[in-house]
């Protein structure tokens, strides 16, 4: 039932209408409110089936202002695009943590979402509840989440190379798939160095790598620096260019005379008195130079301003200068090189010195930056990207994040599954065989949640230009062998091969997370049988005394 642009009510015991919701809102219940929701939470996994898996396409998305992006990263797609459905806001929700959590499986989560609502539609016009649904959904997940972890395989995390295969697997389908093997390296040597042992778990913080991007080159010069990348030149040209064990000075204060805060006036009526008041300005920017000297600074790091003045003493000291540096770039800086950041010159002392083999300005493309290498404690790395176009260094740093991400969940949790659609494969055979001991409604909702999971494996499948209904039944064949659950579909040769031979592995806690994510948005959907809407403002964007705009649709 759909009642919609008159006020919804219901007929009292008299005859007499009640009035519950304001004129122009809308209500639907029932069949027609799950129908709707589902189909609009299937049509965005429907979209980005097509990008899944190693011989998935690229979106092309243009914002309002004409901004383009060319993307096969889900989170990126799902973010950019302007959905308006409340049940399909619900899927771009679900892939924004994923990608919060485990920073990748994105697809996989919301492909496997939609693939469950499929199979519950069926299960609908077959008269079984909904809530019966969602409670075979539950349990054949908590079955292959246990069984997930059981098939796991554990890894050292010492072992880069089965890190690097970890990383390799994630950038296959991406658009910087022909340097991949190079980005996997560096991604590896950058995670493994901003990692801490805590007790007796690993800690990884992903923002202590910094991705600077600059277009010119190719992805292949792309480079891993054991310290931090200023995106500034040096503030003068009389200053040196190159300064080797670097002392380092962290300022957090403007070094250069503040302006008082409330107008003042001074009034001067003899020249010398206006060149006093010069020389003063001059001598206190002296004596901070000075002091900065007595410490034995050489290389000066300034969030605030340096004033010229305080330029040309520090160029005459020979001291390397960089100034309006980022808050979150002093503090990488903090903890490679070991100094402490001082918002009083007065304060400093030769303690709060940080320390690096070299500091030089280089150039990069069209711009000047500032590398600080050989850190005393590289708990902080750069990785500077380059590439052709402005376009494949944006796609180029989401292909990385996805690398990284990877890296730190094995580190986080070294547990590996085999890609390929070898671990969905896997897990949906053990759930079928699961069901038939269950009986009942709640038989058919296990069953739909493996054939769900073998839905991720076509779309793998038909993104390769193989034909599905072949292709599974020969997977299926395959997992019911001793050892099968390594084997999964080749996409490059149309193969169903061993996965573990070919190195294509991925994290425990991506799956597991995606089957999650997918389940508990699926469940949530189902459970919505009524959808209330108020009526949209008219006036919503109306600036005073314009006329009111047209309500869209």
């Amino acid at each position: 039932m759909s009642q919609s642009g008159q006020a919804v009510g219901a007929i009292g015991p008299t005859g007499i209408p009640v009035l519950i919701l304001k004129e122009g809102s809308s209500r639907t219940t029932g069949a027609d409110a799950l129908r709707a929701n589902m189909m609009a939470a299937v049509t965005i996994a429907e979209m980005l089936r097509t990008t899944y898996g190693p011989r998935g396409m690229d979106k092309m998305l243009v914002d309002t202002l004409g901004d383009v992006t060319i993307t096969n990263d889900g989170a990126t797609i799902l973010d950019k695009m302007d959905v308006q459905h409340p049940a399909a806001k619900m899927l771009v929700q679900i892939a924004k943590g994923q990608d919060d959590e485990v920073g990748d499986g994105t697809k996989t989560a919301v492909i496997f979402a939609g693939e469950l609502l499929k199979s519950a539609a069926e299960l609908l016009t077959k008269d079984v509840h909904p809530t019966i649904i969602i409670n075979g959904y539950k349990k054949a997940l908590e079955d292959a989440v246990s069984y997930a972890n059981k098939i796991a395989k554990p890894v050292s995390i010492s072992d880069e190379d089965f890190l690097a295969r970890a990383a390799s697997t994630a950038l296959t389908s991406k658009a910087v798939h022909g340097v991949r093997d190079t980005f996997a390296r560096v991604a590896v040597r950058a995670v493994k160095q901003v990692a801490e042992l805590r007790g007796d778990k690993w800690y990884v913080d992903l923002d202590n790598i910094q991705i600077i991007k600059k277009h010119g080159a190719s992805l292949a010069d792309s480079q891993l620096v054991y310290g931090v990348v200023l995106d500034k030149e040096v503030v003068h040209p009389g200053m040196p260019k190159r300064v080797e064990k670097a002392k380092i000075a962290l300022i957090d204060a403007p070094l250069e005379i503040e302006k008082p805060e409330i107008d003042a006036e001074i009034r001067i009526s003899d020249p010398l008195q206006m060149r006093r008041f010069i020389e003063e300005k001059e001598n206190i920017l002296k004596d901070l130079v000075d002091k900065l000297v007595a410490v034995g600074a050489n290389v000066v790091v300034c969030q605030k301003g340096i004033d010229d003045v305080a330029q040309h003493f520090l160029a005459k000291k020979g001291i390397l200068a960089v100034r309006r540096v980022k808050r979150s770039d002093m503090e990488k800086l903090e903890r490679a090189t070991g100094g402490r950041i001082v918002s009083n010159i007065e304060d400093l002392t030769e303690k709060d010195l940080g320390y690096a083999e070299l500091v030089e300005e280089r150039k990069i493309g069209e711009d000047k930056m500032v590398f600080i290498e050989g850190t005393k404690n590289p708990r902080a790395v750069s990785i500077v990207i380059r590439g052709g176009l402005e376009r494949v260094v944006d796609e180029a740093e989401r292909s990385f994040r996805d690398a990284l991400c990877v890296v730190a969940d094995v580190i986080k949790l070294p547990l590996i599954t085999y890609g390929g659609g070898a671990f969905e494969m896997e897990v949906a055979s053990y759930i079928r065989d699961l069901a038939t001991k269950i009986g009942g409604k709640e038989q058919l909702a296990v069953e739909a949640f493996a054939k769900a999971l073998e839905g991720v494996v076509v779309a793998l499948i038909e993104n390769a230009g193989l034909d599905p209904v072949e292709y599974i039944m020969k997977l299926r064949a395959s997992h019911k062998k001793e050892g099968g659950y390594k084997y999964g579909v080749n996409v490059f040769t149309g193969e169903i091969t061993d996965m573990s031979e070919l190195g294509v592995i991925e994290p425990l806690a991506v799956k597991v997370n995606a089957l999650k994510a997918g389940t508990e948005a699926a469940a949530m959907i189902l459970r919505i049988d009524d959808v209330i809407a108020a009526a949209r403002s008219k006036d919503v964007g109306k600036k005073p005394g314009e006329p009111g705009k047209k309500e869209e649709e």
